[in-house]
């Protein structure tokens, strides 16, 4: 019987001494049961899978999953849901000597055992069960800190005393849209009652789809303790962000739980003009643009929209866009800046953004309620919609009454002043590389000066032609409108008019009223220096000058075309030429084929008649008929009231300006010889200093009559 009992008290002894043994060999098959009889009735589940045998020092996993549900609360009425996942993770444990007492209302209780949780893992990953979001970490470090304490009755407590996580190269994933790179610094105690401190928290970069956004570098203080009169409000402070590498940043950016709604006033400070989209010249160095631009947007964000609402754009001092010649040379200028006593560049700013969703991911955006006060007017715009692949549907802009002409300086040989302000619609179609108007209309109530002075050199042929010794001609002009459209290549066809024209010189003056036509430009792939001017017309003396068509090459400075006269009085002619002593009636009509080379001007087989019969009286002085010998005299009084009945005239003129005029004149006088038939040629040669003597008899009748001869014939 005694050697029973020895045998099972050491039986006994040896099972006691196995049991640890068996629980340390089976711990990981049984592991899952006690997760699930540790965290039964809490608002979690825990899925582990992969279990290492456990050490001193800790235990190893291969997966790990926590399924967690928040309740509903005052700021949301829907409880949340959120799965957790680790990968290829380690828990160690390390003991701390505790103090002696924990203070607790109502007394104190003993602690038995401080200890210090360290989770490390390949990976972590937390996804809501809405999929609104993914959260992503490398090499997550998470430790907490736990009390063990016992009471009065034995009763064994476990209290979290805190808790931190280090996130450092995190990402966040929205559907395309990536937040990468994102660091912060979790810290949780008891003490501060599980209040998140102020920590920042910063995103490096953003992507679309796996293409990098430019976006750098935002960073802002957060925590989680929150205004008591605001208590579904989150906030972040002192936000700053790099936009397209300019800088901008924000006092707060405040987040309602309760209503999902943002709100903050996102401000841009000192951009430069030249580093803004449409404005940068990649590989010239030239400067497209100068000076710089600050910026100020309220923006509300709810359900899938953002608001923009008063925001404000205004342009430093001296801040101005440029344009150059073919040869990099200033042509004019655009000043956007602040000038006194004029309106600022952009303010009231205000649009409606809205965030397109098919079938729960993002599919793209639209634009609508654009509008805004631009340099005094109003700009505004059709709703525009852009595509996951940036497609953008086409819109159009609508301006009305933008002060835009006194803010335009020519530069170069050009100088003048432009005022009044422009309205009308443009209609855009835009590409990732192009962009395309169709039917754009523009027009202004005003005008303004333009003054070409090119520097002074030796006079070429149609510099005389015009009738100045100087160069200087000043241009003014009044009420244009404009009607224009692009191809998607690049083909521009611009429709103008204006209410007048006039061409002023130290020779003389000419206008041209309503003139109008059409300019195409880039259509010719292969020349593309060649511009083409069609169905030009013009008010001129009360008649009219059109041209069917011209295609002028800038960059050889060639062109030919012909000018069709119509309906021009030929008093109006003389008058112009200062002619005193010579009254006509009647009109006259021609045509005139001009061909340019440089700077020149040639005219071959060019003419003009009379389109009805007229009258033409030469009022001579008394001395004159007594001084003038019997054949001049006798001119003298067949011109003195001349009934003529056919006017014909013709003109050439060689580069070099020597001209050959011959004009046909047939009629009678019928106070002289009994009204008997008369035919006057004249031919003369010279050197043209006027170009509107091109287009009529003479300038000095009394000088071509006494040099050529005269022809009195009977019919």
């Amino acid at each position: 019987m005694r050697k029973l009992l020895l045998r099972i008290l050491i039986a006994s002894l040896l099972l006691l001494a196995l049991l640890p043994a068996a629980a340390w060999f089976f711990f990981p098959w049984y592991a899952q049961s006690l997760l699930e009889l540790a965290i039964e009735n809490k608002p979690f589940r825990i899925q582990v899978s992969g279990v290492d045998l456990p050490t001193p020092s800790g235990i190893g996993f291969r997966s790990l999953k926590a399924i967690m549900t928040t309740p509903p609360d005052c700021c949301s009425n829907e409880a949340a849901t959120y799965t957790l996942s680790l990968k290829n993770g380690f828990i160690s444990w390390r003991l701390k000597t505790p103090t002696p007492y924990q203070k607790k209302t109502g007394g104190f209780l003993p602690r038995l055992v401080d200890a210090t949780f360290s989770l490390k893992a390949d990976s972590l990953t937390l996804i809501p069960n809405s999929q609104q979001f993914t959260f992503s970490d490398r090499n997550p470090r998470i430790t907490l800190d736990i009390a063990v304490s016992s009471s009065k009755n034995s009763t064994i407590s476990i209290k979290p005393i805190s808790a931190s996580y280090t996130i450092n190269g995190a990402t966040v994933q929205h559907e395309k849209i990536s937040l990468d790179e994102i660091s912060y610094n979790v810290r949780l105690s008891d003490a501060a009652h599980w209040q998140q401190p102020l920590d920042t928290l910063s995103i490096e970069k953003l992507s679309s789809n796996g293409t990098r956004l430019p976006v750098y570098h935002f960073k802002a203080l957060f925590a989680s303790k929150r205004d008591p009169s605001k208590p579904c409000t989150l906030t972040l402070s002192d936000c700053s962000v790099e936009l397209f590498q300019w800088k901008a940043s924000t006092e707060h950016i405040d987040y309602d739980l309760k209503n999902k709604q943002s709100r903050f006033i996102i401000n841009f400070a000192e951009i430069p003009l030249n580093k803004l989209p449409g404005f940068k010249l990649n590989g010239n160095k030239t400067p497209f643009a100068l000076g710089q631009v600050s910026a100020s947007l309220p923006i509300e964000f709810k359900d899938s929209t953002i608001f923009v609402r008063n925001a404000v754009i205004v342009a430093g001092k001296g801040t101005k866009i440029i344009s150059y010649t073919k040869e990099q040379k200033p042509l004019l200028s655009l000043d956007i800046g602040i000038i006194k006593g004029k309106d600022e560049l952009l303010k009231n700013l205000n649009a409606t953004i809205t965030l397109n969703n098919k079938n729960n991911k993002f599919s793209g955006l639209t634009l609508r309620d654009l509008s805004a006060t631009l340099l005094g007017g109003k700009i505004s715009s059709t709703p525009v919609s852009i595509d996951q692949s940036t497609k953008i549907s086409p819109f159009t802009l609508i301006l009305k009454n933008i002060k835009i002409l006194d803010r335009i300086h020519l530069q170069g040989d050009f100088k003048g002043s432009l005022q009044g302000e422009v309205s009308g619609i443009v209609p855009l179609a835009l590409t990732n590389k192009s962009f395309s108007i169709q039917n754009a209309r523009l027009q202004s109530p005003g005008g303004g000066r333009v003054t070409i002075a090119p520097p002074s050199k030796q006079q070429h042929t149609s510099e005389r032609i015009f009738g100045s010794e100087k160069p200087d001609a000043d241009y003014t002009f009044s009420e244009p409108s404009f009607r224009f459209n692009r191809t998607i290549d690049g083909y521009t066809t611009i429709n103008f008019k204006l209410k007048h024209l006039q061409r002023k010189t130290s020779g003389g003056e000419m206008t041209l009223l309503w003139p109008q036509g059409r300019l195409s430009l880039f259509h010719n792939r292969h020349k593309p220096d060649l511009v083409s001017l069609s169905n030009f017309t013009t008010g001129f003396l009360d008649g009219t000058v059109a041209l069917q068509n011209i295609d002028y090459d800038m960059s050889r400075k060639e062109g030919e075309t012909t000018l069709l006269l119509n309906n021009i009085p030929l008093q109006k002619m003389l008058d112009l030429q200062g002619t005193k002593k010579i009254y006509a009636t009647g009109t006259v009509r021609g045509k005139i084929p001009v061909k340019m080379k440089n700077e020149t001007f040639e005219i071959q087989d060019g003419g003009m008649n009379a389109e009805q019969s007229g009258q033409i009286i030469y009022a001579t002085t008394p001395e004159e008929r007594a001084a003038a010998n019997q054949g001049l005299r006798t001119t003298y009084e067949a011109l003195s009231n001349f009934l003529y009945v056919q006017l014909v005239s013709s003109i050439s003129m060689a580069p070099n300006g020597q001209s050959v005029i011959t004009v046909n004149l047939k009629g009678s006088n019928p106070d002289f010889q009994t009204g008997r038939a008369v035919e006057l040629n004249l031919n003369v040669q010279q050197n043209l200093l006027d170009l509107m003597r091109t287009l009529s008899i003479s300038s000095n009748v009394e000088q071509i009559i006494s040099e050529k001869s005269l022809q009195l014939n009977k019919k």
